[in-house]
């Protein structure tokens, strides 16, 4: 399993900011790189794979994504993340910064959070023709030989790029941007969640920190994913697993540990349980 911060050290496009961007693949990728690049790795960055024309399936924290025509697939740090194929029939646009980049930016994207489980974003038509545009331009100014360009006019364009992916995130399932009042307290229930992943949550202490209800907090975490607030933590921490199983080399008792849990016996149930095979079969069956 290789981890992308080092590849992108070698990638980077511009000197003072770790950012890049490619148009129909014109900047060719070294093919040591690519290599990698075509495994199973984990993101150390955010990015992001517009789609003009073709058809291209991703896989994300093993779930297969397919995206076609005004659509785009997108990563964010820490997911498991397998490219597409090279298929010579797609007009694509690719994007990469990591977190230091984001926070130069005027805005929050709550969209970056994945609320709502997608990885993916559909573009309206007008929509579509406008981040083709602002792709194009950032590439250009990235490209650009000579005198390097002003870092607040490429923080302008990503900025306004971000934005119409926020969006486009949130129209395409009928929900408002900036979200209503049930979504952002989901969202901030997955940033109580995950600022500190491996502690042993109380449900109850996260709704008092929400200033909500136990039984609100159960609505609101149901209405978004499906599940109690408690088999929501649960399943994160088993994906969690899933990500350090497929780069590392932990013990199961090493995992349990890591992950908060003080019975190593009780977390190689519960993760059976959650994924359907036990640590040792999922190993053989995953492990690079």
């Amino acid at each position: 399993m290789q981890k992308t911060q080092e590849l992108e050290k070698r990638r980077k496009l511009h000197d003072r900011m770790e950012i890049m961007v490619n148009e129909n693949c014109k900047i060719a990728i070294p093919s040591d790189i690519l290599e990698k690049l075509l495994q199973p790795h984990k993101l150390s960055h955010y990015c992001f794979i517009f789609l003009d024309q073709g058809s291209e399936t991703y896989k994300i924290d093993l779930k297969d994504i397919t995206i076609g025509d005004s659509q785009m697939v997108f990563g964010l740090p820490n997911q498991i993340f397998t490219n597409a194929l090279k298929d010579n029939h797609s007009l694509n646009y690719k994007a990469a910064f990591d977190e230091n980049t984001l926070g130069l930016l005027p805005n929050s994207f709550p969209f970056l959070l994945d609320p709502l489980n997608l990885n993916m974003i559909t573009f309206t038509p007008d929509a579509k023709e406008r981040v083709k545009s602002v792709f194009s331009t950032l590439f250009q100014l990235l490209h650009t030989t000579g005198k390097p360009n002003k870092i607040e006019i490429i923080l302008a364009y990503l900025n306004t790029l971000l934005t119409e992916f926020n969006n486009a995130y949130f129209e395409q399932s009928n929900q408002k941007n900036p979200p209503n009042t049930k979504l952002s307290k989901y969202i901030a229930f997955k940033l109580t969640v995950e600022a500190h992943l491996t502690e042993q949550h109380d449900v109850h202490i996260i709704a008092e920190k929400l200033a909500m209800t136990t039984g609100s907090l159960y609505g609101v975490v149901k209405k978004f994913s499906g599940v109690s607030p408690k088999e929501w933590i649960t399943n994160r921490l088993i994906l969690e697993a899933q990500r350090k199983l497929q780069y590392s080399t932990l013990s199961v008792k090493e995992l349990a540990y890591e992950l908060g849990f003080n019975d190593p016996d009780y977390f190689s149930r519960l993760f059976k349980k959650n994924t359907g095979t036990s640590i040792s079969a999922y190993l053989s069956s995953h492990h690079d």
